[in-house]
């Protein structure tokens, strides 16, 4: 049967390709540390699984309108003009199948297919954003990071990645899979930069934006990108539920754009997928109004493991890591073990060989960097969602495996 070769080119999600890996080897009964899910180890919180449960039962279950019923679209509105400044009417929210879900619709928007159209991508970046990009028809233009500026872009360098066939930048602060986030200064000299090209148009995806730690960066805030007044009408800000409030299974996202282009994504989204389940609605408006607590204290621990694992990590040779200040992610360079091999003779010469050599072996599951874009290759990701226990066991065992690299280096 014939498959296009859009679809045929695209490759699969290296994290969920890990999981795979991970849980198949724990089938043959291996104690697999995992490393690999971006998905928090806390149960959504009880307000929010009760509001839900009683709108089920209380029969709300028939189609919702395609963007949401009124009342979880106001509550984003409010949400985001209250908290992140960016002023929205409900008319201009509508709610997705998850933030990925929102990501697609907006590329699809923006680009027009054979056009020639390119979309800007500082890297390192999620494993999604390139393909998607890609799906929508345009060159993804990867802007790269460097670890000596904590795998950040400069002003400089954004400047230098545009040119007229430019129509766009996917941006992600906190970052998956860096596990930083931007200072708001560094935010607001990027957009100085995008003011000067009217044309170009932002897709801030700011689902981690909730879990940032001042006690690992002192004086570290969110800043989204649509605040910013000369950029409003044309920045879609996107976010959802799954991260801050531990509803990853919910699949909940959300979008706020331009009300132009508000009501053309509605209309994709009618010809896609319509609305979620209409129980969920009423969770929505609770995540946003009555759980500030529990998001609180999820957040406070993720900060202590952020520092826990920064301190593990710092003890593995050969490893350079940015410390990681806000998501649930640390991404260390571990390429000063290229070129060697492990206890069972197996070649480490990429990210991916030392990930699948460390599974195989010391049963530890990690990302691989290559998919988070070419300045990443010498990366892996470990995901700190997880006990302090398994933070401090998994990276004991890559510790040891790490020292039988140095016995068995060829020559």
């Amino acid at each position: 049967m014939f498959v296009s070769r859009r679809i045929a080119s695209m490759s699969e999600s290296a994290t969920l390709a890990v999981g795979a890996k991970a849980a198949a080897a724990r089938a043959k009964g291996h104690d697999v540390i995992a490393f690999a899910m971006g998905e928090p180890d806390f149960d959504t919180p009880e307000n929010i699984k009760r509001t839900a449960i009683t709108a089920l039962e209380r029969g709300m279950t028939k189609y919702a309108p395609t963007p949401g019923d009124k009342a979880a679209r106001e509550a984003i509105a409010r949400k985001l003009t209250q908290e992140n400044g960016v002023e929205t009417a409900f008319e201009q929210v509508t709610v997705t199948a998850g933030a990925k879900h929102a990501i697609y619709m907006a590329l699809q928007a923006i680009v027009e297919p054979g056009a020639g159209h390119e979309v800007l991508l500082p890297t390192p970046a999620w494993v999604s954003y390139k393909s998607l990009i890609e799906l929508a028809g345009a060159r993804c233009v990867e802007i790269p990071g460097a670890v000596a500026n904590g795998l950040r872009i400069t002003p400089e360098q954004l400047a230098e990645a545009i040119t007229p066939q430019t129509v766009g930048i996917v941006w992600n602060s906190p970052s998956n899979p860096c596990g930083t986030a931007y200072p708001a200064e560094e935010v607001r000299a990027l957009c100085a930069v995008l003011e000067r090209h009217e044309r170009i148009s932002i897709i801030s995806d700011e689902i981690y934006e909730k879990l940032i730690y001042p006690e690992v960066a002192p004086g570290l805030t969110h800043f989204s990108p649509g605040s910013v007044a000369s950029l409003r009408d044309r920045t879609i800000t996107i976010n959802g539920m799954s991260k801050s409030y531990a509803m990853t299974g919910w699949r909940i996202g959300y979008m706020a754009a331009p009300r132009a282009m508000a009501r053309e994504l509605i209309k994709l989204q009618g010809q896609m997928t319509n609305s979620i389940p209409s129980f969920f609605y009423p969770a929505i408006v609770e995540a946003l109004t009555n759980s500030a607590e529990g998001v609180e204290a999820m957040r406070a621990k993720f900060a202590a493991r952020a520092a826990l694992i920064k301190r593990e990590l710092d003890a593995v040779p050969g490893f350079v890591t940015v410390a990681p200040n806000a998501a649930f992610y640390a991404f260390p360079d571990v390429s000063a073990h290229f070129g060697k091999r492990t206890p069972r003779g197996t070649p480490i010469d990429s990210a991916q060989s030392f990930a699948d050599a460390l599974l195989d072996e010391a049963h530890v599951a990690v990302v691989p960097g290559e998919d988070f874009g070419a300045c990443a290759r010498g990366h892996v990701r470990l995901s700190f969602a997880c006990s302090d226990d398994a933070i401090v066991k998994g990276i004991g065992r890559l510790r040891g495996w790490v020292a039988s690299l140095d016995r068995q280096a060829s020559a």
